[in-house]
């Protein structure tokens, strides 16, 4: 199911053109970087409970606030505004993916794979509003991805998607030839790094990343619920194949 620090260099210039190297004084430390609690084979484990806390389901890119797909709903659908994820502001889009992208937003409301409940596929999955749980064991972890360590780093590699997913609400999109590579970092007891790097010649210019942090659930009682989407979406989906009574 499921993929980060500093030194202090030198100098300054003062008075009559002096130049003083800038050293740590006695009993100065340099800032660590975070090393995670170990699993049994000594991995960092990032075992837990984990959302994200951010918009980005809505709109990968930054984005004010608007109307939502129904209009009749009023606030209740609206969209929230966001920052973004996207690294550098903008997706780098072919001319005519960009345009397939406009058209995916204006028939949000029918093509959004996450109304149909299909998989969300990744790297969507990582920040949906709902909460996802890593469970690390020592010679594998959940999924069909490739994974590897990379000193503190988990680096899950994945290829062999079909094209029916978005990155998010906004109608984003990727091809089949799409490769993701995710990389989860400790930073603190609480708190993961998430990047992930897009590459799809089909739809992109260039490969392009997507950064956020990833927060522990911290309830006493954290896990997780069903949330079984299939039979909300029964009567949407295949409402009209229902036969219908005889007069």
């Amino acid at each position: 199911m499921l993929s980060r620090f500093r030194n202090l260099t030198i100098a300054a210039i003062l008075g009559a053109g002096l130049l003083f190297a800038v050293m740590p004084i006695a009993g100065q430390q340099q800032a660590a970087v975070y090393r995670a609690p170990r699993t049994a084979d000594g991995k960092p484990n990032l075992n837990g409970i984990w959302q994200a806390l951010n918009e980005a389901n809505w709109d990968i890119e930054g984005h004010a606030a608007g109307f939502g797909r129904v209009t009749a709903l009023g606030a209740e659908d609206a969209i929230p505004p966001g920052l973004g994820i996207v690294e550098g502001g903008a997706i780098p889009y072919q001319p005519a993916a960009l345009a397939k992208k406009k058209d995916n937003f204006a028939k949000r409301l029918t093509l959004d794979p996450e109304i149909k409940c299909y998989l969300p596929g990744v790297p969507r999955a990582m920040y949906m509003p709902y909460k996802f749980q890593i469970i690390q064991g020592t010679t594998k972890m959940m999924g069909w991805s490739n994974g590897r360590w990379d000193g503190e780093t988990l680096e899950i590699d994945t290829t062999g998607f079909n094209d029916q997913t978005w990155f998010d609400r906004a109608g984003n999109f990727h091809s089949d030839a799409l490769h993701v590579v995710e990389r989860l970092t400790a930073q603190t007891p609480d708190l993961l790094n998430y990047e992930v790097t897009i590459t799809d010649p089909n739809v992109f210019t260039r490969p392009w990343k997507m950064s956020m942090p990833l927060y522990r659930r911290k309830e006493k009682n954290a896990q997780i619920m069903e949330f079984k989407c299939v039979e909300f979406v029964e009567e949407l989906i295949y409402g009209h194949l229902r036969k219908q009574p005889s007069k």
